[in-house]
């Protein structure tokens, strides 16, 4: 049996000491393409670009900063001075590593096609659709990262699949800060989270190698890894809205395109790979996202960890079979048979039913017929107490570290 097969058809149903094992090979199968890298960078946000695979593409300039971080300062120290730094326009702390505060300054630069009149459209954008977001952020892009093998791979065998209820609260407040009026501005957070999450992508390429189940030779987190990541959080978000018949407002549209295009600057991406536009973040996902999604045992665990995250929330409306329901409506029977995330006879049939015109009716959309008044009041419901969850996460003492340990 080849690898690939394995990675599809078995990787899921491997438990206890084979684990190490089964991922690795998922992994490798998965570094290659099946097709060689072919999006051109003129689609790009500058138009243009050396068209190196990004595959072959890393953090030069974050890599050996950090690296000699981990290898010379005291990192908890450097720590609590990170976690001092919340603000845009806040001078970088005073007593970091030099090299450090340089790669900083450098890193939160605003870039020179970052536009303040397309940003505010943005926030239009989530302004209206704040609630419903935060449902697609947890379910199209939190649950689609465990069906993609590097991510899933990378998240288990690192502090952060140790650590969901941490990992899950960071995303939320990554969620929380692009949606904010002043994302980018100097008193908004959007890229100090995005600056000190590059540190520690940058942390984990350094550390993950040392862990004994990570496969030898393999560095982690690539820029073509960072670009599946924005995929499954932008383009898939975009993707459900127009499977849902939402009619966007144009502007509002390329708002919300601009945040994430600036989102993917900050996390350390080449402006030669961040898309210039939706047709064009889409025709990318169609070759660096769809074709490697694939099941594996690591995978397999982290959903079920995050589905097992409701029960510390006495909340009635956040139980597992809800939140398995809402996984397999939005990324489809073969995603959630993967995950082995059993149908619900319930949920299942009212969320086909039931959803799409109830978000059509949140937006205005004319001639939609609603959903009864009980049903409507079970998904607002739903949907307040869920973002309730993700916005009590940000009140947790939380602060995006540099880890010292793997998993």
């Amino acid at each position: 049996m080849d690898a690939t097969r394995l990675s599809r058809r078995n990787a899921f149903r491997a438990g206890g000491g084979l684990l190490g094992a089964v991922g690795a090979l998922t992994f490798m199968a998965q570094t290659v393409r099946a097709e060689p890298w072919t999006w051109a960078p003129e689609g790009s946000v500058v138009g243009s670009g050396n068209g190196a695979d990004p595959l072959t593409m890393w953090d030069p300039e974050a890599d050996p900063v950090v690296a000699d971080v981990m290898d010379n300062a005291d990192v908890p120290a450097v720590n609590r001075l990170l976690a001092t730094w919340t603000n845009n326009g806040q001078p970088i702390p005073a007593g970091l590593p030099q090299n450090l505060r340089d790669f900083m300054e450098y890193a939160r630069q605003l870039p020179s096609w970052a536009d303040p009149g397309r940003l505010g459209q943005s926030f239009q954008f989530t302004q209206k659709r704040g609630t419903y977001l935060g449902v697609l952020y947890a379910f199209a892009s939190g649950m689609m990262s465990t069906v993609i093998p590097h991510e899933a791979l990378a998240v288990y065998y690192s502090r952060g699949g140790s650590h969901l209820k941490d990992r899950i609260a960071k995303t939320a407040k990554f969620g929380y800060d692009i949606g904010t009026v002043n994302a980018y501005a100097p008193d908004g957070e959007m890229i100090v989270t995005c600056v000190k999450t590059r540190i520690i992508h940058a942390a984990v390429r350094h550390l993950l190698p040392t862990s004994p189940h990570w496969p030898a030779d393999v560095k982690p987190i690539s820029q073509n890894d960072v670009m599946v990541t924005w995929h499954s959080l932008a383009t898939t978000i975009m993707r459900v809205f127009k499977q849902w018949n939402l009619n966007i407002p144009p502007a509002e549209s390329d708002g919300y395109l601009h945040s994430w295009q600036l989102a993917g600057h900050f996390l350390g991406v080449r402006d030669e790979y961040i898309p210039a536009s939706w047709d064009q973040a889409d025709d990318q996902a169609k070759q660096v996202l769809d074709p490697i999604i694939a099941p594996t045992a690591e995978g397999v665990s982290l959903a079920h960890g995050l589905l097992d995250l409701g029960f510390d929330l006495d909340l009635t409306l956040l139980s597992k079979p809800i939140l398995g329901a809402f996984t397999r409506f939005i990324l489809g029977d073969q995603v959630a048979d993967w995950l082995q995330i059993p149908r619900e006879p319930v949920w299942s049939p009212l969320l086909q039913f039931a959803w799409g015109p109830f978000v059509a009716v949140k937006e205005g959309v004319q001639g939609v017929v609603p959903p009864t008044k009980d049903v409507a009041y079970l998904f607002d419901e739903f949907l307040r107490q869920f973002v309730l969850w993700y916005v009590s996460e940000l009140h947790m003492p939380l602060s995006i570290e540099i880890p010292q340990t793997n998993r």
